[in-house]
């Protein structure tokens, strides 16, 4: 496991804070819900998700080259223990020290 899932799976404090949302589906949106998450594999609240984003990119296809950034935005929360050189050192807590490219930036 990379440094950088470890420090994260590690970590008390949950990165993201979701909010639960009620959906209600007829019948047909249900079995149709259902037989997506029997092929993935994937749960019903992913699907959901992955549903809601896909259809953002395609109705908010006018928004500026880039703004896709502003959903990482605070993505890793505000947890104090989070390394204040994560943008900076990003692959050497993803890969650790034994990875080629630049050695220490500072």
């Amino acid at each position: 496991m990379s440094t950088l899932l470890m420090y994260m799976h590690m970590t008390s404090k949950p990165l993201r804070i979701r909010e639960p949302v009620q959906v209600y589906l007829d019948q047909g949106d249900r079995s149709l819900l259902e037989e997506v998450v029997s092929r993935t594999g994937l749960s019903r609240a992913e699907i959901l998700r992955r549903g809601m984003r896909m259809a953002a990119d395609a109705l908010l296809a006018e928004r500026e080259p880039g703004s896709s950034f502003e959903h990482l935005i605070g993505a890793l929360g505000d947890d104090a223990s989070l390394p204040e050189d994560l943008s900076t050192r990003h692959d050497h807590y993803l890969y650790g020290e034994s990875q080629g490219g630049a050695s220490n930036p500072d």
